[in-house]
C-alpha cells in the first residue's frame, strides 16, 4: 500500500467480498458486520466494554456542587470555568472527525467502535454544557467558549491536534490517518488531565463532588478510546510493514512529546499557585502518562522510569474505582465495569 496515496472512501455494500475483513485499510469487507466472523475477535470485547459504560449527564444531580459554587475563591471559579469550556472545545473536534475516519476505514467491526466513540464524544460535551448551565447564566457560557477559542496559549495548543486532523480531511491517505490517529491520543491520553487534575484537587478538597463524578465518566472513557486507538495504529503498522518504519516510529515520539510540552505549558497557565497542586509533580506526572500511551503502542518510554508522582489522584483511577465499586469521597455506588489488568486500562 502506497502510504501517501489517498484513501478510497469504502462502499456500504460489497456483495462479492468477505464478511471477515482482509485489512482495517484499504481491505475487502462487504461491509456486512458478524460479531462472531471477524479478523481481530478482541475488538467484541472492547466494543463490550465501551458499551456497558454508557452513562447520561442527567444522572448526575448538581444540586451540591450548585449549592457550594459561591463557596469558591474567585481563581478557583475563574479556572473552574475556563477549564470546563476549553475540554469542551477539544471534545468538540472529535464526534465530527472520528465519524469521518469511519469513511474510511474497512473493517465493519472497527467501524461500530468508532460509531461508539464519536457517540461518547457527542455526551462528553454535553456534560461540559450540563455543568455549566447548572452553575452560570448562558451570557457567561458564551463568554467562556468564546475565550476559550481566542486564547493564544489554548490555539497553540490545539494547533498540534487541528494540524492533523485537518490534514487528513484534506488528504486522506493512510499515512495522514496514521498521523490523525497519533494525535487523538494526545488529544485523549495526554490533553485533559491538567484539566482532570484540577477537578479532582477540588474534589479531594470535598469542593464539587458532583462534577468530579462526572470527569470520572469522562476520563475512563477517554482511556479506553485511547487505547483503542494505540491498538488502531499497531495494527495498522503490522498489516502494511511500509508504514512501520524509522520515520513513523520517530513521529509518535516527537508528536506525544511536543502534546506534553503543550499540556506542561497550559499547567502553568491553569495550575500554577493553586492550593493542593505541584507544578513539577505534575508535569511528571505527564510524563508517566506518556510513558503508558508509548507501552500501549509497542515502543520503549521516552522519559525516565518512574513511578506516579501524584499518588493521591489514584483513587480516581479505573482501577481503584473498579475494586472498591464506590466513590472515594462520596461512597455512592458507581456502575464501573470490571476492567481486566491485560486491556492496558490500568492506573491513572
Amino acid at each position: 500500500m502506497n502510504q501517501n496515496h489517498p484513501l478510497t472512501k469504502v462502499r456500504l455494500l460489497n456483495p462479492d467480498f468477505p464478511n471477515k475483513s482482509t485489512g482495517i485499510v484499504n481491505g475487502k469487507c462487504s461491509g456486512i458486520l458478524n460479531w462472531n466472523d471477524i479478523a481481530y475477535p478482541y475488538m467484541y470485547d472492547l466494543y463490550q466494554t465501551l458499551l456497558s459504560n454508557f452513562w447520561k449527564p442527567q444522572e448526575i444531580n448538581m444540586q451540591d456542587d450548585i449549592k457550594q459554587w459561591d463557596s469558591l475563591s474567585d481563581k478557583e471559579q475563574d479556572v473552574f470555568l475556563r477549564v470546563n469550556t476549553q475540554l469542551a472545545s477539544l471534545d468538540s473536534l472529535q464526534t465530527p472527525t472520528m465519524s469521518q475516519v469511519m469513511n474510511y476505514v474497512t473493517d465493519s467491526s472497527f467501524k461500530a467502535i468508532f460509531a461508539v466513540i464519536s457517540q461518547q464524544e457527542a455526551v462528553h460535551n454535553e456534560s461540559y454544557s450540563y455543568i455549566l448551565s447548572s452553575l452560570v447564566p448562558l451570557h457567561e457560557q458564551n463568554a467562556r467558549f468564546n475565550q476559550a477559542k481566542n486564547d493564544p496559549i489554548v490555539q497553540k495548543r490545539n494547533a498540534l491536534i487541528l494540524n492533523a486532523y485537518e490534514g487528513f480531511l484534506d488528504d486522506s491517505t493512510p499515512n495522514n490517518l496514521f498521523k490523525l490517529a497519533v494525535n487523538s491520543i494526545n488529544l485523549e491520553g495526554i490533553y485533559f488531565y491538567a484539566g482532570f487534575a484540577f477537578f479532582y484537587n477540588l474534589a479531594r478538597r470535598q469542593k464539587m463532588l458532583k462534577t468530579s463524578t462526572m470527569i470520572s465518566y469522562i476520563q475512563r472513557d477517554e482511556m479506553q478510546h485511547a487505547y483503542f486507538i494505540s491498538q488502531f495504529i499497531r495494527i495498522l503498522l503490522t498489516e502494511n510493514p511500509e508504514m512501520n518504519s524509522k520515520e513513523n516510529v520517530d513521529y509518535i515520539y516527537h508528536t506525544i512529546n511536543q502534546a506534553v510540552e503543550l499540556e506542561k505549558e497550559w499547567s502553568h497557565e491553569i495550575l500554577e499557585d493553586m492550593e493542593g497542586i505541584h507544578i513539577q509533580e505534575f508535569e511528571g506526572y505527564l510524563e508517566y502518562l506518556a510513558n503508558k500511551r508509548f507501552r500501549q503502542l509497542g515502543l520503549k518510554n521516552l522519559y525516565s522510569d518512574r513511578d506516579n508522582p501524584m499518588p493521591w489522584i489514584h483513587v480516581f483511577s479505573d482501577e481503584m474505582v473498579n475494586e472498591t465499586k464506590s466513590d472515594f469521597f462520596e461512597q455512592k455506588s458507581r456502575t464501573y465495569t470490571k476492567v481486566a489488568q491485560s486491556n492496558g486500562f490500568d492506573e491513572l
